[in-house]
């Protein structure tokens, strides 16, 4: 971006920059050589012209994974929907559980009635494995 400043020391853009984008695969490489003996997280931002701030952003992603997560080509989820959902899952399996202990229990009382002769015999039409 180059810039020029006319009479009044009002300074006029030229040009305007463009933002670079890194693959995953460029990150983790320069993640990398800030952990090699000698470097500094620094002098590696200068060398690739990127500010320090963001090389440190990075080496927090790759600790806590995502940054792998992304070069697997799979969708990264957020923590809180991921938490959301385990909490979903985890209140399902307890209604499947309760509607499983029910009908076990509505199994067994009809048995116990067919044996006291209560209630008929014969199969029930339209449940599959029940006597």
């Amino acid at each position: 971006m180059s810039n020029s400043r006319d009479k009044e020391g009002i300074q006029v853009v030229m040009a305007v920059a463009r933002r670079r984008r890194f693959s995953p695969q460029d990150k983790i490489e320069i993640v990398n050589k800030t952990r090699l003996y000698g470097n500094s997280v620094s002098s590696v931002a200068r060398e690739h012209g990127i500010a320090p701030s963001v090389l440190f952003t990075w080496r927090k992603l790759m600790e806590q994974g995502e940054l792998e997560s992304v070069t697997s080509e799979e969708d990264v989820v957020a923590v809180s929907k991921m938490k959301e959902m385990q909490n979903r899952i985890k209140s399902l399996e307890r209604i499947l559980g309760r509607k499983t202990e029910e009908v076990e229990i509505l199994k067994e009382a009809v048995r116990i009635a067919r044996e006291k002769k209560l209630i008929s015999q014969k199969p029930l039409l339209g449940v599959e494995g029940f006597e």
